[in-house]
């Protein structure tokens, strides 16, 4: 059943999605990054209608041609409304001679395996909290039986001491305790049914299933699940490469360090091709003729000069930032070793206790037996069957939490080692390829 269910997450849960979603920005971001490396070309046409204000251009020429008449007289220039157009296309490349797009692509790729590695951790946490909900709710199942199981019990003794007082061999305080026992014991059940419920519907969530969904199929169980054996640790060196969020961290440094040489390259000049064709005339009839060819084309260059300090404080930050991301790998290493060993730690304690437990529940099983046994024979008395059954009980319910938290441990555990299933993805919503192969 778990299986199952942990089979589910990747497809099914809305916080892996949204980190898919996540991936696929940075693919397309990475996308823009590289489309710089190739020259950009655009076609336009244009067609305008157009009437010179005489108090504007014509009446300059005016004014122009009155000057260098040798007449007195004065006639104003009318140029009438005249129709242009135009068709063509402008190219602009930037040629990266000091590495600017190069390492803004190569900032855009250590980001996609940023995202990528996220995913993985997103996927990993998902599935490590569906387990650890899933064990719980076992947990709270488990409880309800041991709770019904020692209900049986104790309606059992009840009915024994209601019995002996009616035959007049003991008083009615037997009857009575016996009686507020069985009223305890049953007093816990609600609870338990309420944690089972929050449990089941926790696990509907993480699959995105509304609450109350999964609670025929989780159906009730009378035992807690058995934990495995431990898995094989590695060694550090396999952790590093197995923890998506030590990887993810990776990245992000390298990310960083790209960013510097970007803004070292901000520096230097830049150097662009450009080139305007276009077709241009007052009539739409001559506009595809020869003579209505014209284009530009040369290189320009921009060098910056002065600009207040921005590029040194641009490069400044960009060194900053990636020390900061050297500090944040490392403590993400740290932080992952510590784990690793503060769960191999808790979970062996959890076992040993485990042990312990299940010894004492064994002794306390025997003594209720004997207990109830002298009581019915008559031998006995009454308080030691109320104490063996309250022994019984508290170690039955101790030896369950315990078998809980071994398995809630290991879960852990797995999780500190980075998984196993952070490579199981299904076809997202929007997997895009780089859009170039730089």
């Amino acid at each position: 059943m778990l299986t199952d269910l942990e089979a589910r997450v990747a497809a099914a849960n809305l916080d892996v999605k949204t980190a898919t979603i996540r991936l696929a920005e940075s693919r397309f971001q990475r996308g823009v990054a590289a489309s710089a490396l190739l020259p950009s070309v655009n076609a336009d046409a244009k067609y305008q209608y157009e009437l010179y204000s005489q108090n504007g251009i014509a009446g300059l020429l005016t004014k122009l041609s009155s000057s260098s008449s040798t007449s007195t007289s004065t006639t104003s220039l009318t140029i009438p409304a005249i129709s242009d157009y135009t068709v063509g296309f402008d190219a602009s490349w930037e040629l990266d001679l000091w590495g600017h797009v190069r390492r803004s692509v190569e900032s855009a790729d250590a980001q996609v395996e940023q995202s990528a590695e996220l995913r993985r951790d997103t996927l990993v946490s998902s599935l490590a909290e569906l387990a650890r909900d899933y064990v719980q709710l076992r947990g709270a199942q488990t409880q309800i039986a041991i709770a019904n199981e020692n209900l049986a019990i104790a309606r059992e003794i009840q009915k024994v001491a209601e019995e002996r007082q009616r035959k007049g061999v003991a008083t009615g305080f037997d009857a009575q305790t016996s009686t507020a026992q069985a009223e305890s014991v049953s007093a816990r059940i609600p609870t338990l049914r309420s944690d089972e419920s929050q449990y089941s519907n926790a696990i509907g969530f993480l699959l995105d299933e509304p609450p109350g969904a999964l609670q025929g199929q989780l159906g009730l169980r009378k035992h807690a699940l058995a934990p495995p054996g431990v898995p094989s640790l590695g060694v550090p060196a396999e952790l590093a490469r197995r923890r998506p969020d030590i990887r993810a961290a990776e990245a992000r440094l390298h990310a960083a360090t790209a960013d510097i040489g970007v803004a070292v390259a901000a520096f230097y000049p830049t150097i662009k091709l450009n080139g305007v064709v276009s077709l241009d005339a007052l009539d739409a009839k001559n506009l595809f003729k020869a003579s209505s060819l014209q284009y530009n084309a040369g290189p320009s260059i921009v060098l910056p000069i002065f600009d207040a300090g921005r590029l040194k404080s641009t490069l400044e930050l960009r060194k900053a930032e990636q020390l900061e991301a050297a500090v944040a790998w490392h403590k993400t290493v740290l932080q992952a070793w510590r784990e690793v060993v503060d769960a191999l730690t808790a979970y062996r304690r959890e076992a040993e206790r485990r042990a312990g437990l299940k010894r004492e529940l064994e002794h306390s099983r025997q003594a209720l037996d004997i207990a109830r046994s002298r009581y019915k024979t008559g031998v006995g008395e009454f308080l030691s069957v109320l104490d063996a059954e309250r022994s019984y009980l508290q170690a039955a319910q101790d030896f369950e939490t315990s078998t809980t938290n071994v398995s809630l441990d290991l879960v852990t555990l797995y999780k500190a080692l980075g998984g196993g299933w952070e490579r199981v993805f299904p076809d997202g919503p929007v997997e895009p390829e780089p859009l170039l192969p730089f």
